[in-house]
This record gives structure tokens, C-alpha cells and sequence, in this order.
């Protein structure tokens, strides 16, 4: 189903927001894009594929008033604020309740939320305020869907994180035992279940999703970048003590992990979905080893031999 009248979406400029943006806008659906600078590349790029631009602040209600006047639907992907202590978990479920009050306020009809996927207690994985704004959107009357996703295989291009991301060296080092599989998706297959749920907000209605394309130890993935880009990547799992010494929150989640065995997302049903759903293969084929390259190779000293 399409409408003329567009979509909203938050975080625009970001990974999620903005791979949902450009897929509506691919398949002919209008896109109102939230942001906080008209001017910023991400912006602009988005404004060249065809979407309105709205300036607005998920900490201003009275600006998201204004942008979701005239929408039939949202896109939320509250920012939390993180450290080595743990989430912002009060700011993101003030700032997801700011949206859902918006669009009520508003008369949209429909919200696509996405979340983070589940292993366990809320308070071990950074849940507690993404629950809490899948608590307020199932009691908002609107039509809504739940995209809870795992770990992105964008996160391999991450710089400076205490985990993850590819380090001078070619080490990948992360929480997840070396020898288990490891749930993954690509961001562009979170924007098509998106896109589904917003073409078809009656049959998507009240469905949750814990969202995967790919299975396979860190050792194999790793082993797969390598082969990609053509230069030695190792995985390293992090011990336990390291994760406590880089704050409780990893510490707990590096326990977590073990306990349950980590995500559960129903790989063979989200394909049944999505046929086109993305393996690390794919990823690395569609861009991702040109990323990678660019990436290490702007964070290799210039004055070191490569």
C-alpha cells in the first residue's frame, strides 16, 4: 500500500533511520525525514533522493508536533545515550514517549519501532527503555510493530568502541565466545522489514520480530572479512575480567551471553519474509569489503608502512 502522505522517520541521518528513508523512498513511498541540521551531508544526500526535511529534536516535543503534522506513520529509533556504566535508559524511553505522544497528538496511524533483540533480563542488554516504549505503544491505540535487531554487521567499520570493530592488526575482538554461532543482520535488512510493516500496517499490526540473516562463529566470520579484503583478521574473545574492567554493563552481558546462548532470531521465517535477507557474504559483496579497507586504512598511522 502506498499513501501520499509520508512517512516519518527519526534518526534519519543515522544507520537505521536512513536505510529505512532510502528503501521507502526506492520503492515509491514518501519519506519526511527528521533532522536537526538541513545542512549536514547525511541531510543533503537525503533531500537529493527525494525527502522532505523536518527539523526537529526528540527532546523538543513541541518541534516533533510539528513534523508529524501531515504523516501517516513513524519511523522511531530514539537515541540512548550510552557509556562504560550502561544505557540512558530513562532518556530513551522519555524521547520514545515523546514520538508516540506526537503521532497520537497528530493523528498518525501507525508506528514502526526498532528495538534492540532479546537474551535474557531486560537490565543486562541495554532493554529497559526500549521495553518501556513497547510498553506505551501497545497502549497508544495506534497501529504499531516491533523490530527488535541484533548485532549489525556495520558494527565491523566501528573505530574506538572497546569492542568490536576491526583494530590495527587485524583484530576483531568482542564479548561472544569464539567457538558459537553469532546472530548478525545487515542495517539495509531492518529498513525492507520496515518497509513491509509501513506497505501493509493491518497484517503487521501488533507483530514483534527479532531480526537475524546470519549465523556463524566470530572465528568464521572473521576468517570471512579476511578472505574479502585480503589481509589476516583474527577474532579474540574477550575475557570476562576484561569486560568487567570495561564497565558492569559488559560485564553482565558477557555473562548473559553464556547463560542463554545469546539471540534466538528465527532465521528461517524472516526469509520466508524477506527472500532477499543478507548473509556476511552478501554484505562484504554489496560494499562492505571496500568499507572495511577504507576504514583500517584510515585509522593505520600515515607515518607507518601498510
Amino acid at each position: 500500500m502506498t499513501s501520499a502522505l509520508p512517512v516519518l522517520i527519526t534518526g534519519a541521518t543515522g544507520k537505521q533511520g536512513g536505510a529505512t528513508a532510502r528503501r521507502l523512498l526506492t520503492e515509491g513511498h514518501p519519506v519526511r525525514a527528521l533532522v536537526r541540521d538541513t545542512d549536514s551531508p547525511a541531510a543533503r544526500a537525503l533531500a537529493i533522493l527525494g525527502a522532505e526535511l523536518a527539523v526537529g529534536d526528540l527532546d523538543d516535543p513541541a518541534s516533533l508536533r510539528v513534523a508529524a503534522a501531515g504523516t501517516r506513520a513513524v519511523f522511531l529509533v530514539p537515541p540512548a545515550d550510552y557509556s562504560a556504566e550502561g544505557w540512558g535508559e530513562g532518556t530513551e524511553a522519555r524521547r520514545g514517549t515523546a514520538v508516540i505522544d506526537a503521532a497520537r497528538a497528530t493523528g498518525v496511524e501507525q508506528i514502526v519501532f526498532t528495538g534492540v533483540a532479546t537474551m535474557g533480563a531486560a537490565q543486562s542488554w541495554g532493554q529497559e527503555g526500549k521495553r518501556q516504549i513497547e510498553a506505551t505503544m501497545a497502549e497508544s491505540g495506534l497501529r504499531y510493530t516491533v523490530l527488535r535487531p541484533v548485532r549489525f554487521m556495520e558494527n565491523y567499520l566501528l573505530h574506538g568502541s572497546p569492542v568490536d570493530g576491526i583494530r590495527e592488526g587485524g583484530e576483531h575482538a568482542h564479548l561472544f565466545p569464539a567457538d558459537r554461532p553469532l546472530q548478525m543482520i545487515a542495517v539495509d535488512d531492518i529498513a525492507a522489514f520496515a518497509t513491509l510493516a509501513f506497505a501493509d500496517p493491518d497484517t503487521w499490526h501488533a507483530r514483534t520480530l527479532e531480526l537475524a540473516g546470519e549465523a556463524i562463529t566470530p572465528v568464521e566470520a572473521a576468517a570471512t572479512i579476511g578472505a574479502a579484503i585480503g589481509r589476516p583478521i583474527h577474532y579474540r574473545e574477550v575475557t570476562e575480567e576484561e569486560a568487567d574492567a570495561i564497565g558492569p554493563q559488559l560485564g553482565n552481558t558477557w555473562r548473559l551471553i553464556r547463560e542463554t546462548g545469546g539471540w534466538h532470531a528465527d532465521i528461517p521465517a524472516l526469509r520466508s519474509l524477506h527472500p532477499e535477507l543478507t548473509s556476511l557474504r552478501d554484505w562484504l559483496a554489496r560494499g562492505g569489503t571496500q568499507r572495511i579497507l577504507d576504514r583500517i586504512d584510515a585509522t593505520v598511522p600515515a607515518s607507518r608502512p601498510r
